[in-house]
């Protein structure tokens, strides 16, 4: 395990590598001169100039006249090291406080959407596949197919005028709490409930008809007992691997549910940044997104360890 555990590990030096130097190179290199997409094309050689010696920009790329260190990508990567996210053009503070101020908002949208869509996404996948055929399936079936056609925004926008404004039971706009946050929370729920349900019914009904279920239904194990020790186990690694694609989108937040209730998120601050050119915001999104994928790959890839012995025996 510990061997498995280090080789996994070894594998993600030179992978960070290459995104760190990837965004760099599509930041600084590809996205063309930063200066003239904040000043504009028609600014003055001396503002340019100003700027690009203000921000770093007029320090060689890669490697230093003379001194590797002296550089703009080891700066950027000195700076991560350091929690040094770069200066905001827009808003003239450090880019990490700006974050900071969205990820607690992202999170308290994202998490409950992800734990309580997968829980009860979980629940429902297990009644309909121990009742594959019968009336609780065909009614979770047809439940699934009727969330899964509806559009995420036509979720967004019927939750609003139906529960905020028909009923005023919700507000429909702001950030003042947890009252403000249960409205987008049902809403981010159900709009994925259709779909995790059906994914995770198929990966249960690929076990359950395996041997070791017979064998156990031979010994006169209960359903439930079978279900849930024995079938959901063994499905997990596809059921881990599904849920773990959707975990770095929680730092980036919920572009659309914070759009529509006015939740000052990540999704927000990155669609102003966009917005306004602020690339150093931009690129520091992308950045701790792509970091954030690196790490639950890695964690992914240690519960499979965990669940399933083959994985960490296999050479």
């Amino acid at each position: 395990m510990w061997k498995y555990i280090g080789r996994r590990l070894l594998e993600v030096v030179p992978t960070t590598f290459g995104i760190l130097l990837l965004t760099f190179l599509l930041f600084n290199v590809v996205g063309g001169s930063p200066a003239l997409s904040i000043l504009g094309k028609n600014a003055s050689a001396e503002s340019v100039a100003e700027f690009n010696h203000r921000y770093g920009y007029d320090k060689p790329l890669v490697i230093g006249d003379g001194n590797v260190f002296d550089s703009q990508f080891f700066n950027f990567v000195k700076g991560l090291c350091r929690g040094d996210l770069g200066y905001s053009t827009e808003l003239n503070e450090p880019v990490a406080d700006i974050l900071k101020r969205g990820v607690g908002p992202s999170l308290s949208l994202t998490l409950p959407i992800l734990a309580g869509g997968t829980f009860m996404a979980l629940v429902f996948a297990l009644l309909s596949a121990a009742y594959r055929g019968k009336l609780v399936d065909k009614m979770i079936l047809v439940g699934s197919t009727v969330l899964m056609s509806v559009n995420y925004v036509v979720w967004v926008l019927a939750g609003q005028f139906l529960f905020s404004y028909r009923l005023g039971a919700f507000p429909v706009w702001g950030y003042g709490g947890w009252f403000y946050l249960v409205l987008p929370v049902l809403i981010g729920i159900v709009s994925s409930l259709g779909v995790d349900i059906r994914f995770f019914r198929t990966a249960i009904l690929d076990e359950l008809y395996k041997p070791y279920v017979l064998t156990a239904r031979a010994k006169g194990l209960s359903r439930g007992v079978i279900m849930t020790r024995h079938v959901l186990r063994n499905a997990l690694i596809p059921i881990v691997t599904y849920v773990s694609l959707s975990i770095p989108y929680l730092f980036t937040g919920s572009l659309l549910l914070e759009s529509f209730f006015g939740i000052p998120g990540l999704g927000s601050v990155s669609m102003n940044a966009i917005n306004s050119s602020d690339m150093a915001v931009v690129r520091s999104v992308v950045v701790l997104g792509a970091l954030l994928y690196q790490f639950v790959n890695l964690v992914t890839d240690l519960l499979y360890a965990a669940l399933d012995p083959r994985v960490r025996l296999s050479r």
